[in-house]
């Protein structure tokens, strides 16, 4: 039997972008699970996120961090005001330019990195933008609490003037009752492949189930950073993929059960 078919995959994205991903996985006979790791909340004063929304027009560059930032953003728009016109939105991965497009952002001013990029992160969009003239542009991050400062700052040192606002926040599940019980089963299991896409994701999932077992556990990253993560915290098997379905589907393949 196909190895695919075999393990059980356990998605750790946060709930909205995991549902999504369980179901691509699906389609490629992968039996894949939900098993968010990270939760988004909205922030509690809406009112910096208002006053992005009004400096928009202003604005040559918005860079949204992922599609979180994008979906929290613009559930803070105020009702009377339109995209403006010639501002260009980054976005360092399919997910966030998938998200910007579902919310409206006009497709031929969506700046990322190409499909067949090796990674999709700050320094793959870098790659895109750093060839323009930057002296004197006006450039927004929409980002969740916290997170890499690095894209912002190549933007400075290139001449731009960089504004953040926070438009989320990250926090980590409860795991109470029913879901405690569902993640010990899932840290028990030999047949599970966890799926990280976040070094914050494994860095919750070790502190929620303090465990002597990561020696024997296994998983895919999407990202060499996230991967050492995992490494330096015991993880004994633990396999580098491309952030594309298609790279993660192959590297589930190659996984023996």
């Amino acid at each position: 039997m196909n190895a695919a078919r075999r393990v059980r995959v356990l998605v750790t994205r946060p709930a909205a972008q995991g549902v999504v991903w369980v179901e691509r996985l699906r389609e490629r006979g992968i039996a894949a699970e939900s098993l968010p790791l990270i939760e988004i909340e909205g922030i509690d004063d809406p009112a910096p996120l208002h006053e992005a929304w009004r400096s928009l027009g202003e604005r040559r560059l918005v860079v949204f961090v992922s599609a979180n930032a994008v979906e929290q953003f613009f559930a803070a728009r105020p009702a009377s005001l339109a995209l403006p016109e010639g501002v260009d939105a980054a976005a360092p991965g399919p997910g966030t330019a998938d998200a910007l497009r579902a919310a409206g952002w006009p497709a031929g001013t969506i700046v990322s990195p190409p499909a067949d990029a090796a990674q999709f992160d700050s320094e793959a969009l870098w790659a895109r933008l750093r060839g323009r003239d930057w002296r004197g542009a006006r450039v927004l991050v929409v980002r969740g609490d916290g997170g890499r400062d690095w894209l912002a700052e190549r933007l400075v040192d290139a001449g731009a003037q960089v504004d953040a606002v926070s438009a989320y926040r990250r926090v980590a599940p409860s795991f109470a009752g029913a879901a405690r019980e569902r993640l010990e089963a899932a840290v028990a299991s030999g047949d599970v492949v966890w799926l990280f896409s976040s070094s914050e994701a494994i860095a919750n999932l070790v502190r929620a189930a303090a465990s002597d077992r990561w020696s024997g556990a296994r998983a895919i990253a999407t990202h060499p950073r996230i991967a050492a993560r995992a490494r330096s915290l015991g993880f004994g098997v633990v396999v580098e993929a491309g952030a594309t379905i298609d790279a993660v589907v192959a590297c589930i393949q190659s996984i023996e059960p």
